[in-house]
């Protein structure tokens, strides 16, 4: 099905914003965070969506630092801004498809399935988790380096491949 309704992405929640107050943006992220998927229930094509709470972060839900945070260490993550901005763009995505500008393919992480959205344009990832009857929103990132956004067409076109094979 082709979608050709061109996405107008929402705006990024920028840190200038606050006063260059950190706590204050923070809890500003994390409210718009809740808001799409503590307290209000997001959908991707109709399948029910949740975020990983455990092990919690600080009281946190654990989703919220890896779609806000950067570093391969679960214990010493930091702040990364180009993440915290798009904090709008997990849910918007996953609301927006099917959408030609959106490339949606599966792939196995061990004995996981994932769910992948990526707008190229946008230069962002969405990674889910299928599990039975809903998906477990993992990650989502924003993707600076051509040669990363390259690697994740390469993925994209070998699984269109397969499917039409």
């Amino acid at each position: 099905m082709s979608n050709l309704i061109s996405l107008n992405f929402p705006n990024l929640e920028l840190f200038q914003n606050y006063g260059g107050n950190f706590k204050t943006y923070f809890t500003a992220v994390y409210n718009i965070f809740e808001s799409h998927f503590i307290k209000n229930k997001t959908l991707f094509q109709g399948i029910h969506v949740t975020a990983q709470k455990h092990p919690e972060v600080d009281g946190i839900h654990r989703t919220f630092y890896h779609i806000t945070h950067e570093g391969e260490d679960e214990d010493n993550r930091t702040p990364d801004f180009d993440r915290m901005e798009r904090i709008r763009f997990p849910n918007f995505m996953m609301n927006s498809c099917p959408n030609d500008e959106l490339l949606i393919w599966k792939n196995q992480r061990g004995r996981d399935t994932r769910v992948l959205i990526f707008n190229e344009t946008e230069g962002y990832l969405v990674v889910m988790t299928e599990r039975k009857g809903f998906n477990l929103f993992w990650t989502a990132y924003y993707i600076q380096q051509n040669h990363s956004k390259k690697k994740l067409l390469k993925e994209y076109d070998a699984y269109i491949k397969t499917k039409t094979a």
